[in-house]
């Protein structure tokens, strides 16, 4: 019955506080999650006020428009409302794409965001990876010319490793690509990247010039909405009305619109939030430097830190409270590790101290 399905790995979330509090009998106000990429900080308190004004309202459909939302965006990114598409996640406007041109073959990183191959599978293409790992654009380049996939992936900052390319060449890239293949470019961790690095920077309406090119945002890292899932794809109008053939109606909630309607309006709380991450991420860069482990330059909210025997450390910091995610199922040892608070880091570094040494 689910034949095409036989090959198809399922996506592994970030181990839920809840199992861990049935497997080990650990309080959740003890556990430390830093698996998922999420704030550390929590939504803008503007969000979590606006969400609570509006609990009772839950039994009505939101503004299947998105108007305010839209306006937004627009605003934010000096592009118009018919430039964008709104789903729960950005992986949800990944989905569309993928179903809309339903690909023979489908380009990405040799490490990358699992649900590419997920979707792509789903409608039955061949997957193209690089042979390297992070972004060669070089070697996608050649990829390209030899199979012409219908579908390109890029990853800018990539999950799950954090590496990221400067903008100039993406941009370069695309100016080699045939309009006929859709080239999508996931800006899930642009934020950070942005702050960090402005050559990292990709603006949205700077992706209006070309026909076969799709930019994906969310609201689920940056700006701590990871439980609401909502995201955007911003694209020229052509490939967006396209995409809203395959939206399903009111496909975000009420809740969840109201909560990114006011946490676009807190710049303030984002921008701290992300200064913080990167002050965090100096411990780990120091901690790594200190234990001679090899790490990734993380353009991101996580970091990379290559561990020998990972599975293991992975489940003894589990049964800590301290929730990480193992790289293992990726072909090599490392832990990839949220930055999360100063409380939070310096418990799970002083903890990973004592397992390593």
């Amino acid at each position: 019955m689910f034949e095409k399905l036989k090959d198809l790995k399922t996506y592994e979330a970030g181990k839920p506080i809840e199992l861990v509090v049935r497997e080990f009998g650990i309080e959740p106000k003890d556990i430390i999650k830093l698996a998922s990429n999420e704030n550390p900080y929590g939504p803008p308190p503007k969000a979590i006020e606006k969400v609570k004004n509006l609990a009772s309202e839950m039994h009505r459909y939101p503004d299947d428009s998105f108007f305010e939302l839209k306006e937004g965006l627009s605003s934010k990114f000096n592009i118009s409302a018919s430039n964008i598409i709104i789903g729960a996640g950005s992986d949800q406007i990944l989905e569309f794409a993928v179903h809309a041109i339903s690909p023979k073959k489908v380009l990405m990183a040799g490490i990358t965001f699992a649900m590419y191959e997920i979707y792509s599978k789903q409608v039955g293409a061949q997957i193209l990876k690089t042979e390297s790992v992070t972004h060669n654009l070089e070697e996608f380049y050649e990829i390209y010319k030899e199979q012409k996939p219908e579908i390109i992936f890029l990853c800018v900052p990539n999950n799950p490793l954090g590496e990221c390319v400067d903008a100039k060449e993406v941009f370069d890239f695309i100016e080699k690509i045939d309009e006929n293949t859709l080239v999508v470019v996931d800006g899930a961790y642009q934020e950070f990247a942005a702050h960090k690095d402005k050559n990292k920077e990709i603006k949205p309406e700077d992706i209006l010039k070309y026909k076969n090119v799709l930019y994906t945002g969310t609201f689920s890292k940056a700006y701590g909405l990871g439980g609401m899932r909502v995201g955007y794809g911003i694209a020229n109008e052509y490939i967006i009305e396209n995409l809203h053939k395959l939206r399903p109606p009111f496909n975000i909630t009420t809740l969840s619109l109201a909560a990114a309607i006011e946490a676009l309006k807190d710049e303030e709380f984002v921008k701290n939030s992300i200064i913080k991450n990167f002050e965090e991420m100096e411990k780990y860069v120091s901690f790594a430097k200190e234990n001679n482990l090899k790490y990734i330059d993380s353009y991101t909210n996580f970091i990379v830190l290559y561990i020998k025997n990972s599975t293991q450390i992975a489940e003894n910091l589990l049964k800590k409270g301290i929730i990480v995610r193992n790289m293992a199922s990726y072909g090599f040892e490392a832990l990839r590790i949220t930055i999360g608070t100063p409380e939070q880091n310096d418990k799970l570094l002083n903890t990973l101290k004592g397992m390593i040494s």
